[in-house]
């Protein structure tokens, strides 16, 4: 059996490596070629190229690289085609993943697979359709997403979301971090403004008003800020200013382990939204999601947006007991009082964080290992 397998960002690393061991699990004799990065690669990939060359965001980055980024997708789409696979799967990164399998698609009937089904329940539904011209089947993260890429003609397995099984603090390495701290048993506030620079540009002045809120109604309160590489510097001129400084750790620097004993130990958490929600989730740390945009991005997804909700906490448990406050609702006053609620009454958020981790796969195999059993029983199914 032979596979060709396509990552662009260390997320889809993550999910490639694990997907690749779950498929020799179960399948001993398959082969692997395609694109990855060092997890991959210690799964017995051996890249076409640097994954990293592709590991491009936002419109400014892709129009800027647009003719190296072609050459790639058409030198990917031939590697395809020669390697003759049972079976494509490219992994999120949907602007070169996506393009590749229509490239393949036109010139063969190698079965293809995209991993991490697109938001099209939150915006932009016409993805799906333009999708199931050229993908055969979709893995999806959540467990609401199958109708939607069923509904487009595609067969989509849910697979579970990798966040089930990432590591958890003990009571020990959370106490640990408190001591080392210096916090011992006061109550804790995470602060968690995102990790690409614009977006923690525009909150840090926010979340540093929101802080201060907090200090005045709390003054047990203690803050804990960790700041991702690309953004330390941000943070650290940033604060320099604050009235209220929080704790400032680096997830890299001082070892992963840090940010998980943080979230942990965690009393409640202000956090940006994105699938932090769902690390805050696992660790059962109940939060408020605040984010805001420039005025243009907020008139245009605004527009767009066909869910009432943008946490996926509060979407995959079918609830809305998590606060957010997103766009021009970004604003410190409310913000700190929501954290204040729910300080005294964290009961519901996290009756539905745990109902949240069973429904994303909590407990049950692996999803890696789900996603390798979807793949073979649609080559199954196919006659592969």
């Amino acid at each position: 059996m032979r596979v060709f397998v396509v990552a662009g960002e260390a997320s889809g690393d993550k999910l490639g490596a694990a997907l690749m061991a779950g498929l020799r699990k179960h399948a001993p004799e398959v082969t692997f070629e395609g694109i990855g990065g060092d997890r991959m690669l210690s799964e017995g990939l051996n890249s076409l190229f640097p994954m990293d060359e592709i590991s491009i965001m936002g419109i400014t980055e892709i129009l800027s690289q647009y003719r190296s980024l072609k050459a790639r997708i058409r030198q990917t789409a031939d590697a395809v085609i020669a390697a003759e696979p049972d079976v494509l799967v490219t992994i999120d990164l949907p602007e070169f993943g996506l393009r590749v399998a229509k490239l393949v698609k036109e010139r063969s009937d190698v079965r293809t697979v995209h991993y991490v089904a697109p938001t099209v329940w939150a915006w932009r539904p016409g993805r799906a359709k333009r999708m199931a011209r050229h993908i055969d089947q979709v893995l999806a993260l959540l467990p609401f997403e199958p109708p939607y890429m069923e509904a487009a003609g595609m067969r989509c397995d849910f697979v579970g979301h990798p966040v089930v099984t990432d590591p958890v603090a003990t009571e020990a390495e959370t106490a640990q971090f408190r001591q080392s701290m210096g916090i011992g048993a006061a109550p804790l506030a995470l602060i968690l403004p995102g990790s690409r620079r614009s977006e923690v540009s525009r909150l840090l002045p926010i979340f540093a008003d929101v802080m201060s809120r907090l200090h005045a109604a709390r003054p047990d309160l203690a803050f804990v800020l960790p700041a991702a590489p690309n953004v330390a510097g941000i943070v650290a001129e940033a604060i320099e200013t604050w009235p209220v400084k929080p704790h400032v750790i680096n997830p890299v620097s001082d070892g992963m382990s840090v940010k998980q004993e943080a979230f942990a130990a965690a009393d409640v958490a202000v956090a940006a939204s994105g699938t932090v929600s769902l690390e805050l989730a696992a660790a059962q740390t109940p939060m408020v999601i605040a984010y805001d945009m420039n005025w243009l991005s907020r008139q245009i997804i605004g527009r767009m947006l066909r869910v009432d909700t943008v946490t996926l906490v509060n979407l995959v448990s079918d609830t809305r007991v998590v606060p957010e406050f997103i766009g021009a609702k970004c604003q410190p006053g409310p913000i700190a009082d929501a954290v204040l609620a729910i300080l005294k009454s964290p009961d519901a958020q996290r009756a539905a964080m745990a109902l949240t981790m069973d429904r994303l796969g909590q407990g049950g195999l692996p999803p890696g290992e789900r996603a390798a059993l979807a793949v073979l029983d649609g080559l199954n199914q196919n006659g592969g």
